[in-house]
């Protein structure tokens, strides 16, 4: 507990300061939990020192954690890659979905909201690194893709996701969140039905002061307040895993 609140006012410092920085509100800026591989009783402790925001990446990961930490009434997000098969199980725990990134996924999901008579909240996954080992759309595809989504009337869009370049060089960091935000002025711009756009999920562990600098809304972070993970990231953003 001890570490994990230590870790938590380190967070929350770097985050009031790039606000300051950027000048923006410290309110503007959530803090997700990251809490992909991270136990339950690691995230109680996280959640009983005031975290609300709770996102994960794995669905039988999500659907343990969630069982274990229910009676603290975190609002969770799902923010991995979801296939279509996955998507029933998502919708029993997740309030919004991070990662909406073709359109065979968001078809699903619109067929599954309209049986189960519900509606979500979603983002939509942008690939700012232009890598083949990022999941997400390209951000030439975004608007397209999003005047799509847009007639699913029980899909909400809310905003726009990216994991960014994974670098030390923070000049092309920065470049991945810049674009995202320019997609967002631009999809505003458009004034569809169904869409706020008004979230931007991006930054973590590494990289959220440049992420607030450049808009971000949410950053996800993990690593910085559980401790380094034994898997690599590609566990998690596994583009040879199949698609569905």
């Amino acid at each position: 507990m001890d570490t994990i609140q230590h870790n938590l006012g380190i967070i929350h410092k770097r985050i009031k300061a790039a606000c300051q920085k950027a000048g923006r509100n410290t309110s503007d800026v959530r803090l997700l939990l990251a809490t992909k591989t991270v136990d339950s009783n690691r995230i109680k402790m996280a959640l009983q020192l005031g975290e609300s925001l709770v996102g994960e990446n794995k669905v039988q990961e999500l659907k343990q954690k969630c069982t274990d930490i229910k009676e603290l009434n975190p609002e969770v997000h799902f923010i991995g890659h979801l296939q279509t098969n996955k998507v029933k199980e998502v919708l029993k725990w997740a309030s919004c979905i991070q990662s909406i990134d073709r359109p065979s996924v968001a078809e699903k999901l619109h067929q599954r909201l309209v049986f189960e008579q519900k509606e979500v909240d979603v983002f939509i996954q942008v690939n700012t690194s232009f890598e083949d080992s990022k999941f997400g759309i390209e951000p030439d595809k975004v608007i397209e893709f999003v005047k799509e989504v847009a007639q699913y009337k029980n899909i909400h869009i809310k905003g726009l996701m990216t994991i960014g370049l994974l670098s030390s060089e923070s000049n092309q960091v920065r470049k991945c969140f810049r674009l995202l935000r320019q997609l967002q002025e631009e999809i505003r711009e458009l004034n569809l039905p169904n869409v706020e756009m008004k979230e931007l999920s991006m930054g973590m562990s590494g990289d959220l002061e440049i992420a607030i600098e450049e808009g971000a809304t949410i950053v996800r972070v993990g690593t910085a307040i559980f401790g380094e993970r034994i898997y690599p990231d590609s566990y998690y953003w596994n583009e040879k895993e199949t698609v569905k």
